[in-house]
């Protein structure tokens, strides 16, 4: 058994070319492909961090499930943040090292492999089928996951992956369309996975479309994204159902390598025990800053207004060079279709004035790009100036 071979476009060395294009640009280049965060960590998250350094959780061996506090921190913050009562529900917990590592091994870890079948977005973040496809496994790529009709009868069907907001698109789903896949999945005996990394990155008209929904404000103002643990998705029970979350976006920790599973605890216990043999553990002074990271809505709402504003400038660049778009419902990508019709051809005209987007055959969408909203201010008027000459 082991690890499967697996195959995906998603090679940042394919940008390698536009990237030395872009550089010998007039101003140099300035990057929009990959999302890493380029602000600072917290002052609480750093504060905590140097706190702990010498703790007995820093220089013994830190607990696989985290430290009391850093699990009451993530019971305050899913139901500060996003309405839900864990304990009501029947939903473990266990923190992992980011949310990448816990994309990729989540179908071994839930034992899928030959036969099995795992729903996407066929538009959708590259790791979850690499992550099927070390399992074993087998992907069904679906236009639309809420569309339930394209998938619940399809044989072997043993996982569902939903993002909402998604990466790239940014498009969001509704409670309606989230408790009808939950639903649909029930009935087949399949598990609902939920990334819900961008929870917090909400913008524009989807605020109102939210409220509508029955959403309340659950930090500061913001409108998150529908939780698949809350009562209207899930029916006031977590089988059959998992989330993830990160806080690489939300407090610009995606070095600190900070996230959680949280759902169906026959699944998640299960996870807990293989994660301690193989030593899938958040170094201790890390889930003390975890902690403080998920305590500081003042930091994660102003990092949320960072990037709205930069979202609105980017948007009104692309517009202004010709792209169709609009501010996304959520996350932090701006995806256009390619005027060229060929994400490569976009590419090579953009990286002459020192533009580097994604391309968007990385998602499974050739005729398409995403901008990314995670860089400087300064870097994103630098580049919507160039857009709009």
């Amino acid at each position: 058994m082991g690890f499967h071979t697996f195959a995906s476009p998603y090679d940042w060395s394919r940008i390698a070319g536009y990237k030395r294009t872009a550089k010998a640009a007039f101003g140099g280049m300035i990057d929009l492909s990959v999302g890493s965060p380029v602000d600072p960590v917290p002052d609480s998250v750093r504060r905590a961090l140097t706190d702990a350094a010498n703790d007995p959780n820093a220089y013994g061996y830190p607990a696989t499930i985290g430290t009391a506090d850093l699990r009451t921190a993530i019971d305050d913050w899913f139901r500060d943040c996003r309405g839900v009562d864990l304990a009501a529900v029947g939903a473990a917990v266990v923190p992992t090292v980011g949310s990448k590592e816990a994309v990729a091994l989540m179908a071994s870890l839930l034992h899928l492999g030959d036969g099995d079948v795992v729903v996407q977005p066929a538009v959708s973040y590259p790791t979850y089928e690499i992550g099927t496809q070390l399992a074993g496994a087998r992907t069904l790529k679906v236009a639309n996951v809420a569309d339930v009709d394209s998938w619940r009868d399809v044989p072997g069907v043993r996982a569902i992956w939903v993002n909402s907001p998604c990466n790239p698109t940014g498009e969001t789903l509704t409670a309606a369309q989230m408790a009808a896949i939950v639903t649909a999945a029930r009935a087949i005996g399949a598990v609902v996975l939920s990334d819900e990394c961008y929870a917090l990155m909400t913008w524009g008209s989807a605020d109102a479309a939210r409220r509508a929904d029955g959403a309340t404000a659950g930090l500061d103002g913001i409108v998150p994204a529908q939780c698949a643990l809350a009562d209207d998705v899930c029916g006031g029970t977590a089988d059959g159902v998992l989330v993830l979350y990160s806080l690489s976006k939300q407090s610009n920790m995606a070095g600190y390598r900070t996230a959680f599973i949280a759902g169906d605890a026959s699944l998640v216990t299960p996870m807990i025990d293989y994660r301690k043999q193989i030593g899938q553990i958040i170094p201790g002074p890390v889930q003390a800053a975890m902690a403080a990271g998920l305590r500081d809505h003042a930091s994660v709402r102003a990092q949320h207004d960072r990037y709205r504003d930069r979202l609105g400038t980017l948007v009104s660049a692309l517009r202004a060079y010709g792209y169709a778009t609009n501010m996304p419902d959520g996350a932090l990508y701006v995806w256009v279709k390619a005027k060229s019709g060929d994400c490569w051809k976009d590419m090579a005209a953009l990286a002459e004035i020192g533009i580097i987007a994604s391309p968007g055959e990385f998602y499974g969408a050739p005729g398409y790009l995403r901008f990314s909203a995670t860089a400087s201010d300064r870097a994103i008027a630098d580049a919507a100036e160039r857009l709009a000459r």
